[in-house]
């Protein structure tokens, strides 16, 4: 038995904001601080992201994916049995905020939260294919809802704290939904999950939690994108060339290779360290941002509508997070 992605979608916010506006906003929230111009698009090959309402929720985003999803396979939130929502975002720190999902879609399931940064998601996925073929839960619904421009710091005090804060520029807001359901032959077919935790102070929102429960100066993303792109470089690669070891094939197998994407000049240093043919990435970081754990879901969806992966194909996610997490999963479609 394993477990088969029946169907993933994506949905965007509709306000786009462009990296030009992103620096003005910077200027006009900071007292004497003003960003260089174009600083956030070079550094970044960003030129857009999506910033959802404020009124908007993460479980919306997810709601809306999910609702798109179902309708698209003529089923209803009734016929799910489980409803995973794995996010770096989440309404309230209590409940999980994927019951407030199963309220939204109308379900009546089991229901429970993932949260590892950007790979929340894929480690959602991978939750769900081993409950599916241990026979636990036949129809799950992996869900995600990223609202991280809630976390941007805009005032400035100089350039130190710009540095400190530039990740977060690159954030964008939006959510996915992926269906998976047993099957006999293609689905999921391998993973490979590792982490490196004595970088978890790379990149940090410490809002909330016991270290700083009220602190409202931590409720700004934090993080050292260089020394981040260090430990992705020191770990990633071995551990997804072994995955394509452990299976005999090469990424010419696979239809799409979808990736993480936090920076354009990251992603080619790491597309041509692992020797991904170019043609098999699924870019969508220049026109959508850096959507945390919704930029997996997102690729495979936009590759399925574009239609250069379909039934019977291989597909690729690597994952890459904060804390420092790394994951691949291979599936046929």
């Amino acid at each position: 038995m394993r477990a088969r992605i029946v169907g993933v979608e994506a949905h965007l916010p509709p306000v786009r904001v462009s990296s030009a506006q992103v620096e003005r906003r910077i200027a006009e929230h900071s007292q004497g601080f003003v960003p260089h111009a174009t600083i956030v698009e070079r550094l970044t090959g960003i030129r857009h992201r999506h910033y959802a309402a404020d009124d908007v929720q993460a479980s919306d985003l997810a709601v809306a994916a999910a609702e798109k999803l179902l309708a698209g396979h003529g089923l209803a939130a009734a016929d799910l049995d489980l409803i995973i929502f794995g996010s770096a975002s989440q309404d309230l720190i209590e409940p999980a905020t994927a019951h407030i999902v199963a309220a939204k879609l109308g379900a009546n399931c089991a229901v429970f939260d993932v949260k590892n940064a950007c790979n929340s998601f894929l480690n959602g996925v991978q939750l769900a294919e081993a409950l599916i073929v241990t026979g636990q839960h036949r129809r799950v619904l992996v869900c995600s809802g990223e609202v991280p421009s809630r976390a941007i710091r805009w005032q400035v005090s100089g350039r130190e704290q710009f540095v400190d804060a530039f990740a977060g520029y690159t954030l964008s807001d939006g959510g996915a939904a992926m269906l998976l359901e047993p099957a006999a032959t293609g689905g999921v077919f391998h993973r490979r999950f590792a982490a490196d935790s004595t970088a978890w102070d790379v990149g940090t929102l410490p809002a909330g939690g016991t270290m700083r429960p009220r602190d409202p100066d931590a409720t700004y993303f934090s993080g050292d994108g260089r020394r981040l792109r260090d430990v992705f470089v020191r770990n990633g690669a071995r551990l997804f060339l072994e995955a394509l070891g452990d299976t005999g094939l090469t990424w010419d197998d696979f239809a799409v290779v979808c990736v993480h994407q936090v920076a354009m000049p990251y992603l080619e240093q790491l597309r041509a360290g692992l020797g991904v043919p170019a043609d098999r990435l699924v870019v969508t970081l220049p026109e959508h941002g850096n959507l945390a754990s919704v930029t997996l879901p997102l690729q495979l969806a936009t590759a399925i509508q574009d239609g250069r992966c379909g039934p019977g194909d291989r597909v690729a996610l690597i994952g890459l997070a904060g804390g420092v997490s790394l994951g691949v999963m291979f599936a046929e479609l």
